[in-house]
């Protein structure tokens, strides 16, 4: 069974922003990437670096006619000791994506509120047995659309 731990409101970790912390004495960095959030673990597995506090940025490719383009800007992050390179969405190296990766968690944005799921059915009863004289679709009373506000990062360990 995985261990559930909220991180912070969704507010508080905008696009291209990371927040690193503790989660049962393991150092963890979520990443908030274009929107959708990722956590990996605070370990570069070359040399232990503190993997999370490195530079995210894109990477290089080519097609081997001697062409480089840049890619995946926001999507690599790279180690502060020596430079590898590992894609934030997955934790596989850039370099060697098929032997070498850091460890990384699964993710969530989920709403706070006891109520969000509230059963409309006594809802629904009410507004059926009114007795106030009004016919057609429309209900007797304003109306107002809501939206989940409390949404919170949480990563499972």
């Amino acid at each position: 069974m995985k261990n559930r731990f909220e991180i912070c409101p969704a507010t508080e970790l905008p696009p291209g922003e990371r927040k690193i912390t503790k989660l049962n004495g393991v150092s963890v960095g979520v990443f908030n990437v274009d929107g959708d959030y990722y956590a990996l673990k605070n370990d570069c597995p070359h040399q232990r670096a503190p993997l999370c506090m490195g530079k995210v940025t894109g990477t290089t490719t080519t097609d081997g006619s001697g062409t480089v383009d840049w890619k995946d800007e926001g999507h690599i992050l790279r180690c502060p000791w020596h430079g590898w390179e590992f894609d934030i969405e997955t934790g596989q190296s850039v370099f060697n994506p098929h032997k070498v990766r850091a460890r990384s968690f699964e993710t969530a944005v989920e709403s706070t509120s006891d109520n969000a799921h509230e059963d409309d059915s006594e809802a629904n009863l009410m507004s059926n047995s009114c007795d106030c004289g009004v016919s057609g679709d429309e209900p007797p009373v304003d109306t107002y659309e809501v939206a989940v506000e409390n949404e919170v990062v949480v990563v499972y360990l």
